[in-house]
């Protein structure tokens, strides 16, 4: 509610205390989409175990039916990133009876991270899709908390080679392509496939904040790997094997951490690289 609307609220109930007919109002919490029945409450650093929870919708009843088709934006995405942007994991869980959500995951270190539920609900209307939010705390030791590294245009992963070519000034709201080249061990353009609906997966978190936002490349004629912010639209794609163009749209500026995911070879590759967005 803005301020304007709780002051005009406010205006009316007061106006009504000095009168014995006047109406009463009573102002609840809004209801909204959220996260219940999350569960475990804790997590073992190192150990496997069954993240699962529930998305209530604004009625009170579980989120049960998800967009389904060959593109990304589809169904769950998972995603839990370590407070430090130090590590990420991202999956794409199964949904269960009943609307349950369940998938195996293991934090390899202790510490604070942030659980994203990005959800697309099979649903007419604009709400194309929604993001919720949890901490989850991992014990067993001493958390790690490492700064983040300079922007270098050149992650290895596994002998792989992802170089980010000229890159350009980034700013808030406005969409903007970064160029990479993925390379072999041997030197030669990488094969992509798809993985979880796209050839790329772009994951963006804010430092500090920990704001997130998703872009994807899609293999050519691929519908659904448009992301949108506000009236801003953008769309990445494969130029030639190996080479990307990925696509950029940031709500705030600031440093972020971008995690460029794709699956080469049959090997799952998750580049990071900072970023500054003016």
């Amino acid at each position: 509610m803005s301020r304007v609307a709780l002051l005009l609220v406010l205006a009316a109930v007061l106006a009504g205390c000095g009168s014995s007919d006047a109406k009463q109002f009573t102002i609840g919490a809004a209801r909204t989409y959220a996260l219940t029945q999350v569960s475990p409450q804790r997590f073992a650093a190192g150990r496997p175990q069954e993240l699962s929870f529930t998305i209530r919708q604004p009625s009170g009843a579980a989120l049960t039916s998800f967009r389904r088709g060959p593109g990304p934006h589809t169904g769950v995405h998972v995603i839990i990133v370590r407070s430090d942007l130090g590590l990420i994991i991202h999956q794409h869980p199964p949904i269960g009876p009943g609307g349950r959500i369940s998938e195996t995951v293991t934090l390899p270190t202790p510490g604070r991270y942030r659980l994203v539920v990005d959800a697309y609900p099979a649903q007419s209307g604009p709400l194309r899709n929604f993001q919720l939010f949890r901490w989850l705390i991992v014990r067993g030791g001493k958390p790690i908390s490492q700064p983040l590294p300079p922007f270098r245009p050149t992650v290895t992963v596994d002998g792989y080679r992802l170089t980010m070519r000229s890159l350009p000034k980034l700013q808030a709201i406005r969409p903007a392509f970064l160029n990479l080249g993925i390379t072999r061990p041997d030197g030669r353009p990488a094969a992509l496939t798809p993985w979880f609906g796209a050839l790329a997966h772009a994951i963006f978190f804010r430092s500090g904040s920990l704001d997130y936002f998703h872009t994807h490349v899609c293999a050519p004629g691929m519908t659904g790997c448009t992301s949108v912010l506000g009236p801003t639209r953008v769309t990445g794609r494969i130029t030639r094997p190996g080479h990307l163009r990925v696509g950029v749209l940031l709500p705030v500026g600031g440093t972020w951490r971008l995690f460029l995911q794709c699956k080469a070879d049959g090997r799952i590759l998750t580049a990071p690289f900072t970023l500054s967005v003016a």
